[in-house]
């Protein structure tokens, strides 16, 4: 059901999976900023909460998801679509809890956390919030990254302009970190990284760690 929570007009809310209007709206999208919030790091244990989209039209929407749903089939159709680059800041975990949850095997990635390591050397500070307040002069509030996502009462609305800021400034990011890597010519070895992170997040959810190392 969408805009059950009503907290804003330009953030639209559902449950489970979306609605067919914006489906459709999305699917005619060249881009998607996703990103998603769990109750906690562990894939397997912590469950899937929420998932945020955005597209080039600045159409956010925010979906729960409930205990015990297994399958989203249109943001899976979205997530599949190799015509429709999704970006994402540290892509390897969203795109594991995604597939953890929802056996969704997301295509055509950009990963603005791994275009900042390539792209931005000067610095050291690659979290969301330092590389927006950079490239784009804005300063993100995540005093609620570290909530119950998963209560069932409606979301607060520190958190709803959480999970919303997080997606809304990712494609902006995106357009000027690419600038970046192809003025340091880093651009082609970026898209190497990005092309190798869905093995990485299947090693995440097997729990493995470190088996490149000797």
């Amino acid at each position: 059901m969408a805009n059950k929570y009503n907290y804003s007009e330009k953030i639209i809310f559902c449950e489970n999976d979306l609605t067919d209007e914006l489906f459709t709206e999305y699917k005619s999208s060249k881009y998607l900023a996703i990103d998603t919030e769990a109750m906690g790091l562990y894939h397997g244990r912590d469950r899937l909460c929420l998932i945020q989209i955005c597209n080039e039209s600045n159409l956010i929407s925010c979906i729960r998801i409930e205990i015990g749903t297994r399958k989203a089939v249109r943001i899976q159709n979205l997530l599949e679509d190799k015509k429709i680059l999704k970006i994402f800041h540290y892509a390897r975990f969203d795109i594991a809890a995604l597939k953890s949850n929802l056996k969704i095997e997301t295509q055509n990635i950009f990963c603005t956390k791994i275009a900042s390591k390539l792209g931005r050397t000067y610095t050291n500070k690659h979290g969301l919030k330092d590389l927006i307040n950079e490239l784009l002069g804005i300063e993100l509030d995540k005093s609620s990254q570290s909530s119950d996502w998963g209560s069932e009462d409606n979301l607060s609305q520190d958190q709803i302009n959480y999970a919303a800021n997080d997606v809304k400034y990712l494609i902006q990011a995106m357009e000027k970190l690419t600038l970046i890597l192809k003025r340091e010519k880093r651009y082609d070895i970026a898209q190497k990284c990005f092309n190798v992170i869905p093995i990485h997040s299947e090693l995440d959810i097997l729990h493995f760690t470190n088996i490149f190392e000797h």
